[in-house]
């Protein structure tokens, strides 16, 4: 299943309500579930984003569907990265030219 790690902030609304982050973690999991996906792990971090997810998903497009979900609630804006594991990424090096 593909590994993504995802970059967020909260909007002013998203950080107004930031008391909710337990019920809204929840229904993320929830969420990411129901589309066959999991998150892996939350950090809350200092600096240029707010929150970082791991989580997996079982295709680019359910997870855009998690993403768009999220991202609909006005709270949060995203960026999202496709990680390749340490294995993954040598098998795509050795074929290199």
């Amino acid at each position: 299943m593909p590994t993504y790690v995802i970059l967020g902030k909260y909007t002013q609304e998203g950080i107004t309500n930031v008391k909710e982050l337990p019920e809204r973690l929840e229904a993320a999991r929830q969420l990411a579930k129901s589309l066959g996906g999991e998150i892996k792990e939350f950090y809350l971090t200092m600096g240029q984003y707010d929150f970082v997810v791991i989580s997996e998903g079982p295709s680019d497009e359910a997870t855009m569907q998690s993403l768009l979900i999220s991202g609909s609630t006005g709270r949060v804006k995203t960026e999202t990265l496709v990680a390749f594991p340490a294995d993954k990424a040598i098998e795509i090096v050795k074929k290199l030219p």
